[in-house]
């Protein structure tokens, strides 16, 4: 709406996303395997504390800024870096914020600080769900093909480190970050102490989360005052969140998400597609031609106007 340029994930990225993926996963099992744990763990914390304090700014920075009371001035600022002289000059830093944002920063960096001194589930899952919100917000699939790709490269990603090898599951209980949501088994035994926890990865909430979030665009695109298939495969995630977990429980061994979610993502919307007569929309659609089709229709209409002035 705004005019501005999209980035969005090409089909090279979904290819290479899960090589990626891996090789940084591998580098970790590595780094663990060979460094101290406490200190590499010392480390990650401190990173992601800062970048989880800007998460939650931004995801509860509305609700804050709203229960602000009155009393409290409200001041605009802009802080500014500039690199060259007054006839070339580049901006570094251009970044405009209010003292409303100053007070939810604080607010933010007070749940930081209780994540990093007591590392309790509660802010372990308020970090890990900004982290998500954020990262579906960023993260953008132009068309259900990119979006395919993307989820079968990551299906095979993880099952291959959790039932290949030990990497997965290493790594995860290794690594003391927001990078993943933690569920109490033992809630109503201990309470709020709780310390036997099943573990869901933001992978498996962000990379499917993208791809139903580009389905409710197709359901706006078709103009039809519904979101049938945003729902849909909502639903259909949801019923294979529930069957990972319940899959986890009568074999009591870790399970790959994605192995339950990307069957479920993808089927849901196809055969609803097939059913309502959608499945060449649903194919072809994109929210951003690509480059390459624009100048195709670019180049299409100059010679229609060629042939005009013939």
């Amino acid at each position: 709406a705004s005019g501005e340029k999209v980035d969005t994930m090409t089909s090279k990225d979904a290819a290479m996303f899960p090589i990626i993926a891996s090789c940084a996963l591998f580098g970790l099992y590595i780094v663990f395997t060979v460094f101290s744990k406490e200190y590499i763990n010392l480390l990650l914390s401190s990173y992601f504390f800062v970048l989880g304090v800007l998460a939650l700014s931004h995801v509860f920075g509305p609700v804050i800024s709203g229960l602000v009371p009155a009393s409290v001035p409200f001041e605009t600022y802009h802080l500014h870096l500039m690199k060259g002289d007054k006839d070339k000059k580049d901006y570094i830093i251009n970044y405009g914020f209010s003292s409303y944002d100053l007070v939810c920063m604080g607010v933010c960096a007070l749940l930081g600080v209780w994540y990093l001194l007591k590392k309790h589930w509660i802010a372990n899952n308020l970090l890990g769900l900004a982290f998500a919100i954020n990262g579906v917000e960023l993260l953008h699939l132009n068309n259900i093909q990119t979006g395919a790709l993307l989820l079968v490269g990551l299906f095979v990603y993880d099952v291959f480190w959790v039932f290949g090898t030990n990497v997965m599951v290493t790594v995860a209980k290794s690594f003391e970050a927001p990078i993943k949501l933690v569920f109490p088994q033992d809630l109503l035994e201990k309470g709020m102490e709780a310390d036997n926890f099943a573990m869901l990865g933001l992978g498996d909430i962000v990379i499917p989360g993208i791809f139903i979030a580009l389905l409710l665009r197709f359901d706006h695109s078709l103009n039809r005052g519904s979101n049938t298939y945003f729902k849909v495969t909502f639903a259909a995630y949801f019923a294979g969140l529930m069957m990972t977990i319940f899959i986890m429980h009568v074999f009591k061994h870790a399970q790959p998400a994605l192995l339950y979610l990307v069957p479920a993502c993808l089927s849901a919307p196809v055969l609803l597609a097939l059913m309502k007569g959608d499945f060449k929309e649903l194919l072809q659609y994109e929210d951003h031609p690509s480059i390459d089709e624009k100048e195709e229709g670019e180049t299409t209409q100059d010679k229609k106007s060629a042939k005009k002035d013939k």
